[in-house]
């Protein structure tokens, strides 16, 4: 028989900013949690943290997908002045420490990860797997708590073997969903942009995730978010309908078969229950 979780014992997801203009996301319950990304300023992490009733204190460790600047903002801020610890790959963390806008060197806060090998964060397991982008190291996260599973990945040049093994395991999915291709094709973007994003380590666009999500869709799955929305060739309606299309055509129904939500790129999100 499961062990009915207490209010005390439930976890949450909230984003406190998706896409280029910073990513910061929230794991955790009453007692402690983490951050994803530290791509937004430390005023406004603790004032949006502080809206879903979390302090600052009770963040045990904040994980570094990767080394682009609307990624790691504030990693030195919460290393060197608030003590928590920094989890990237060693590439990222070579890649912060020589990256001349961050304020504040990481010295005793920097914890190395490996990808594929398993971490313990209080009673958050998580591991770090591969994800395909064109920066000098890309991590997505899966983690495990309480018989339940959330895998995150943003930043996702294309759908690789590893990126959907993970999120075929997760009960809870946040992933990329960066642009609609006809604005970005009509769009004011120069050609060696374009081309930079549709690369394969660029940004997969609303059609690609809402076809993996709608082929590949397991009756555990009960949370989609799509993160990291273009603030140029995208809107959250846009990719809101398509997933939901794309999901519809397969049989699967939002509201009914899943839940299915948009993280906006300025704005704090809805905070979520498991």
């Amino acid at each position: 028989m499961q062990h009915e979780l207490f209010p005390s014992e439930r976890f949450s997801f909230f984003s406190l900013g998706s896409g280029s203009s910073g990513n910061c996301y929230y794991l955790g319950n009453p007692a402690y949690g983490i951050l994803i990304d530290a791509g937004i300023g430390p005023r406004i992490t603790k004032k949006r943290l502080a809206e879903h009733g979390v302090d600052l204190s009770t963040i045990m460790a904040v994980l570094i997908t990767h080394d682009h600047y609307d990624h790691i903002r504030s990693v030195g801020y919460f290393g060197e002045k608030m003590h928590i610890p920094v989890y990237a790959t060693r590439e990222v963390h070579r890649s912060i420490a020589n990256n001349r806008l961050i304020r504040y060197s990481l010295n005793g806060s920097t914890v190395h990860i490996e990808k594929e090998k398993p971490f313990q964060i209080e009673g958050i397991q998580v591991t770090a797997f591969d994800v395909p982008h064109d920066s000098n190291d890309n991590s997505g996260f899966f983690f495990e708590f309480h018989n339940q599973a959330l895998t995150l990945a943003t930043d996702v040049g294309t759908i690789t073997d590893e990126v959907a093994h993970y999120a075929g395991k997760a009960n809870h999915l946040v992933i990329e969903s960066n642009y609609d291709e006809e604005m970005l094709r009509n769009g004011k973007y120069p050609l060696h942009l374009k081309r930079r994003i549709t690369s394969g380590t660029g940004h997969l666009s609303n059609r690609q995730t809402a076809e993996f999500l709608a082929n590949t869709f397991s009756p555990d799955l009960r949370n989609i978010w799509l993160c990291h929305l273009s603030g140029d060739n995208n809107s959250p309606e846009l990719a809101y309908a398509t997933t939901k299309k794309h999901l519809s055509s397969n049989g699967i129904e939002v509201g009914r078969d899943v839940a299915l939500h948009v993280l906006k790129r300025n704005t704090l999100s809805h905070r979520v229950l498991f």
